[in-house]
């Protein structure tokens, strides 16, 4: 697969690990509404997490529904994870104090 395909947007990337933790069994299509990104876009960043070995993908075999997958985060995947969430919680505390400053601001303007 092209190199361009292992690139996904890192709050993306830690939200797919997050919900696929909590819940193996997802189909896409809930993913996709879980985190706010189109099917398409869910299907292209599971295949990049693949290939980039964050998560594999098992189908259950004897279902007759083979459009069941189980997907389970790999030992590198589970590492990767906890860095993104660092680095998530690091960028919304930072989009937090940056958020609360302006309104601070608008509001102390409001008050004169």
């Amino acid at each position: 697969m092209p190199n361009k395909l292992k690139k996904i947007h890192p709050d993306i990337h830690f939200r797919l690990l997050n919900a696929l933790e909590e819940n193996p069994y997802m189909t896409q299509r809930d993913l996709a509404k879980k985190i706010g990104v189109s099917l398409g876009g869910v299907n292209y960043c599971l295949k990049a997490l693949i290939v980039i070995g964050h998560i594999k993908m098992n189908n259950f075999e004897k279902n007759p529904n083979k459009l069941n997958y189980l997907y389970l985060l790999t030992p590198s995947g589970m590492k990767e994870k906890t860095i993104l969430t660092k680095d998530f919680l690091k960028r919304k505390m930072d989009e937090y104090q940056n958020l609360k400053k302006e309104i601070e601001l608008i509001q102390s303007k409001i008050k004169e």
